[in-house]
C-alpha cells in the first residue's frame, strides 16, 4: 500500500510518461480499497459454483454402488446355482437400491416431486437425468426380481407357474445386472463432468473407482451375512488390489495447484484414508484370512473416500486458482 507525497510524486511520473509516450510500461501504485483484486478470482470470489451436496450425497454414492454391485453378484450366483447367495444379495440391491437410494436422493433434493420431475423428460446427454432414469430402471428390476426369486425359492406356486416365475426371476436378476453396473458408475461420471478441478481431472479414474468400491462393498457386506465362500473372497482380492493401484496412481499423478484440494489440504486426507482402508489395509487382511475385518475395513474405507471426494470438490470448487491451473490440462 502506497499514501501521501511518495504516491502524488509517482503518479505524477506516470502522467507525464504516459502523455509523452502513450503507454506506461513500468509497475504503478498499490491503492489501498482499489478496484484491482489482490487474489485470484473474480474478487476474490470463487471463479465456479462449489457443490452444495451435504451427508446425504456421498451416503447415495455408497449404498447405490453397494446396491448396484449386488445385482451384479446376484446375476453370477443364478449362473452357477447359487440360490442362497442370489437371494442375499437381491435383498441387498433392492434395500440399498430402491429403498435406501432413493430415500437419500429425495432428502437433497428436498422434495419429492423434484425426483419426480427428472424422469418427465429423458436427456441422454445429462449424467443427472440419465442417473434418475438408471435408479428408477434398476428399482424395476431388483424388487420383481426379488419377490420371484423368494417365491421360486419357497415354491409356493408348483408346476408350471413356478417355471415362469424361475424364468422371470432370471431375466430380471439380469436386468439388475444391467442397471446396477451403470448406477454404480454414473456417479463418477456425474462429478467428473463438471467444473471442478479436483474431479474434472479425474475423471477417467472415478468410475472405475466407484465400481470397484461398489463391487467390493457388495461383497463384503454378502460375507458378513454369512456367505463365506471363495467366489466372493477372489471379489474382495480383486476390489481390494484395484483400489491400491488406484491409490498409487492418485499419489502419482498429480497436477499442481489445479488438484491440490487432494494433496494439500485435509480433505484429501479422507479420500487417502478411505483408499488405505479399502485397499492395501483390506487386502493385507485378505492375505492373512482375516476376512470379516477385511470386509468391515473395506466397507469404511469405500465410505470415507465417497465423503473424502464431496469434501474435496467444495475446497477445490472455492479455490479460483486451481480452476485457472486445471485450464492448463
Amino acid at each position: 500500500m502506497t499514501n501521501g507525497p511518495q504516491a502524488e510524486q509517482r503518479l505524477e511520473q506516470l502522467r507525464e510518461e504516459a502523455w509523452k509516450k502513450g503507454v506506461v510500461p513500468g509497475k504503478g501504485v498499490d491503492v489501498a480499497g482499489g478496484p484491482i483484486p489482490r487474489k485470484p478470482g473474480y474478487y476474490g470470489q470463487p471463479v465456479v459454483k462449489p457443490p452444495v451436496w451435504t451427508w446425504e450425497i456421498p451416503l447415495y454414492f455408497f449404498f447405490g454402488g453397494m446396491a448396484g454391485m449386488s445385482g451384479v453378484i446376484a446375476s453370477g450366483a443364478i449362473i452357477f446355482h447359487q440360490v442362497d447367495l442370489a437371494r442375499a444379495a437381491m435383498w441387498v440391491a433392492a434395500v440399498g437400491g430402491a429403498v435406501l437410494s432413493p430415500i437419500l436422493l429425495i432428502m437433497d433434493l428436498g422434495r419429492p416431486h423434484l425426483f419426480l420431475n427428472m424422469l418427465r423428460v429423458f436427456k441422454h446427454r445429462s449424467a443427472m437425468s440419465m442417473g434418475a432414469w438408471i435408479l428408477s430402471a434398476f428399482g424395476a428390476c431388483a424388487v420383481p426380481g426379488l419377490i420371484a426369486l423368494e417365491l421360486h425359492a419357497h415354491q409356493i406356486f408348483p408346476g408350471t407357474l413356478d417355471q415362469l416365475l424361475r424364468v422371470a426371476a432370471g431375466l430380471l436378476i439380469f436386468g439388475s445386472a444391467i442397471f446396477g453396473t451403470l448406477l454404480a458408475t454414473y456417479t463418477g461420471v456425474l462429478i467428473g463432468a463438471t467444473a471442478i478441478p479436483a474431479w474434472f481431472l479425474h475423471r477417467t479414474l472415478l468410475p472405475i473407482h466407484f465400481g470397484t468400491a461398489g463391487l467390493g462393498s457388495a461383497a463384503a457386506v454378502l460375507e458378513l451375512l454369512g456367505h463365506r465362500i471363495p467366489a466372493l473372497n477372489v471379489i474382495g482380492f480383486y476390489a481390494a488390489g484395484v483400489e491400491t493401484v488406484l491409490l498409487i496412481w492418485l499419489s502419482v499423478d498429480k497436477h499442481g495447484a489445479a488438484d491440490r484440494a487432494i494433496h494439500e489440504h485435509g480433505s484429501g486426507w479422507l479420500i487417502r484414508i478411505g483408499e488405505v482402508l479399502n485397499g492395501p489395509l483390506a487386502l493385507a487382511l485378505r492375505f492373512f484370512a482375516f476376512i470379516p475385518f477385511a470386509a468391515i475395513s473395506f466397507l469404511l474405507g469405500a465410505l470415507v473416500s465417497r465423503v473424502g471426494w464431496i469434501v474435496v470438490g467444495k475446497v477445490s470448487g472455492a479455490d479460483p486458482e486451481s480452476v485457472f491451473a486445471a485450464e492448463r490440462y
